[in-house]
């Protein structure tokens, strides 16, 4: 019998096209083994008619994965790490980093060829804090409504008009292949991503050094570099993937250059910095860019939005 390792992915086609992706590049590796997905519903799956920010901090989409993981009904998780808290569960660990699809965010709609063009008091869907913020730093005078649902879900009420124009991670709408909806890929000076957008994660128990070893082929070093400034950074902040924080790292002849954000909602208040530092103090980058951003005054602005929740 071949040995058998078992994956645990969330329902979403977008999910199990990422599940599937790692897969298949496992059994292409060690096609000794036999590959099974469990499907597993988290509860941002499943409460669909409020904002993120409304049902729970952190791990909205990763909690009961994570927690198959440990009871080791699954041998490892495959998650988008941008919906990863920087804290993991006592025991878990991320065994590898995917290299990195485009990280940057995307403008779907079917009038307007960009974000600029849209007319005042047209309606932007999002569900993210992060995208709100920016978005109303650039254009307060946009209709910002919150935006829940799988990719392919979000993309039908924008076809059905119920929105000008919406704002989704590119690097989703590329591997489900809607890229004829998108008329703009947002640029990292306008809009910056969440940390490690784009990346995928595969968590696994610690010390379980046989997946370690089945997996590590899957790790991109280049995007584990900058997505670990890009954690830290958030870290630092204290936020999970439902705050006002985008950052972006990029390595640089040997030095990590990360930016980062951190804005209130309405977009009024905006704080944005830069750090360049060797890029093995990549942690270090983006959690002294942090605390500058705080100790400028954006530590008032998480306090608010920690309070309002």
């Amino acid at each position: 019998m071949k040995p058998r390792l078992v994956i645990g992915t969330r329902k979403s086609r977008l999910a199990l096209w990422q599940t599937d992706f790692v897969a298949a590049s496992i059994e292409k590796n060690f096609p000794n083994f036999t590959v099974e997905k469990k499907l597993i519903s988290t509860k941002g799956d499943k409460i669909l008619d409020a904002p993120l920010s409304k049902i729970g901090g952190k791990g909205l989409f990763t909690k009961e994965l994570e927690n198959e993981l440990l009871a080791g009904a699954i041998d490892i998780a495959v998650h988008s790490l941008k919906d990863m808290p920087t804290e993991l569960p006592t025991g878990l660990t991320i065994g590898a980093i995917s290299a990195r699809e485009d990280c940057r965010d995307a403008f779907l709609s079917e009038k307007f060829s960009s974000l600029d063009e849209l007319p005042p008091g047209a309606r932007v869907g999002t569900s993210s804090l992060r995208r709100v913020a920016q978005i109303m730093h650039i254009r307060p005078d946009l209709n910002i409504v919150d935006l829940r649902g799988n990719v392919d879900t979000r993309i039908k009420r924008l076809l059905a008009g119920d929105f000008e124009g919406i704002i989704l991670a590119a690097a989703g709408v590329k591997r489900l292949g809607f890229t004829q909806h998108i008329k703009e890929i947002l640029p990292t000076e306008k809009i910056l991503p969440s940390a490690g957008q784009g990346a995928l994660a595969i968590e696994m128990r610690e010390g379980d050094f046989a997946v370690a070893e089945i997996i590590k082929f899957l790790n991109n070093e280049e995007t584990a570099l900058c997505v670990a400034a890009e954690r830290a950074f958030l870290a630092r902040t204290g936020g999970g993937c439902q705050v006002p924080v985008g950052a972006f790292a990029k390595n640089d002849g040997g030095e990590i250059i990360i930016d980062g954000v951190i804005a209130s909602l309405d977009g009024k208040k905006y704080f944005r910095g830069q750090k360049r530092m060797p890029q093995e103090a990549e942690e270090n980058a983006g959690t002294q860019l942090a605390a500058e951003l705080l100790a400028a005054g954006a530590d008032e602005i998480l306090q608010g939005i920690h309070e309002i929740g």
